[in-house]
């Protein structure tokens, strides 16, 4: 296969990249549960927030890996403050944590408890957090590990983790929450009532830039809103832009060497960086074949990602669109299909898909 050259105008968007974690930026905490608490009914809601409060405050703001947080929003920001069943502090905007209440007394009334794991994460934290994985790891580990300061969505306030509460027991563990599929489904399912949506859903990594998370929900105010965006199954950002963007076809082929779920898992990982570029339609992905798997190509992976230690690579393949207008600064010919574009991953013995470079 022939080696990719790096678009040096994609390597300035991808530097934006907000992934905390592989593709999962806003996960739950991966804090150990604490000792058992027994789940009790919640309290009835707080008061209404008034006009004034909410003031300044936009519930439909989109902030993601290409929109900001908007100026001047964490000084109108109005919060909460709670401890939840873990002793954790949990900051919450205002109006979110009032509707957050009348969620979670709705679903006790099904036997279904819930707690929030986080909510509000200040820039000031985000910029702290990106300094001390600089020193520690380095610029490039840390832009490609930590949501550049700015454009995470929790800096809103109205972003909403939760964990379950099951038999007394909090669930908080990411790959342990994924195990109640059904007592998410009762969850997702009286969300809009509230004026909440799932906001990362399963398949659109390529358009929210996150792998599938059931815990994380946004709060948008009008539940007639987060009604249509729930029943038509579309992303915030396609709820946004007023378009829907085609669904992705993928031909995994017949590998010897990695299984469909791992082929599926660096797919997402290039769907989650493909997000960061604006303007662009993804139409298809596919694997290259288990010959791209070489010594060669694993040196050479390791030698573009010092340090790596990288023991396997995938090559997937793909067919985008670039954008049709020139609205913003773009890489690509305006209004052109890019076919069989690389994407080169490799993963350590013990680790997950990191994408490490691609282009033609």
């Amino acid at each position: 296969m022939g080696k990719s050259k790096v678009i040096a105008a994609w390597a300035a968007i991808v530097a934006l990249v907000l992934v905390l974690s592989g593709c999962g930026g806003n996960a739950a905490s991966s804090a150990s549960s604490s000792e058992a608490s027994d789940a009790q009914p919640s309290q009835a809601s707080s008061a209404p927030v008034s006009a004034e409060q909410s003031e300044g405050v936009d519930y439909l703001a989109l902030v993601n890996k290409l929109n900001p947080l908007p100026e001047g929003w964490e000084d109108a920001l109005q919060t909460e403050h709670f401890t939840n069943t873990v002793g954790d502090d949990v900051e919450v905007e205002s109006k979110a944590y009032a509707a957050y209440l009348d969620l979670k007394a709705d679903l006790e009334k099904e036997g279904v408890y819930v707690d929030l794991d986080s909510a509000r994460r200040s820039v000031a934290d985000q910029e702290r957090i990106m300094a001390e994985f600089t020193e520690e790891h380095g610029a490039d580990y840390a832009k490609k590990t930590v949501a550049a300061p700015g454009y995470s969505e929790h800096h809103t306030g109205l972003a909403l983790d939760l964990y379950l509460i099951i038999d007394g027991e909090d669930v908080v563990e990411n790959e342990d929450m994924m195990q109640y599929p059904e007592v998410w489904e009762k969850i997702h399912a009286r969300l809009a009532d509230h004026g909440f949506i799932l906001r990362y859903l399963d398949g659109d990594e390529h358009i929210t830039g996150y792998g599938y998370e059931p815990w994380h929900i946004r709060y948008i105010d009008d539940p007639a809103i987060a009604k249509e965006i729930t029943g038509r199954g579309i992303t915030f950002e396609e709820y946004k832009a007023g378009k829907v963007y085609p669904e992705v076809s993928y031909d995994y082929g017949d590998s010897k060497l990695y299984t469909r779920e791992e082929l599926e898992e660096a797919a997402i990982q290039v769907k989650c960086s493909f997000a960061a570029w604006d303007g662009c339609e993804l139409h298809s992905l596919r694997y290259a074949g288990d010959g791209c798997n070489t010594p060669e190509n694993v040196k050479w992976l390791n030698e573009i990602d010092e340090g790596a230690g990288y023991a396997q690579v995938v090559e997937l393949l793909g067919d985008f669109h670039s954008p049709t207008t020139e609205d913003e600064p773009t890489a690509w010919n305006l209004d052109t299909e890019y076919t069989d574009y690389q994407w080169w991953l490799g993963r350590t013995e013990d680790g997950g898909w990191q994408l490490v470079t691609s282009g033609y």
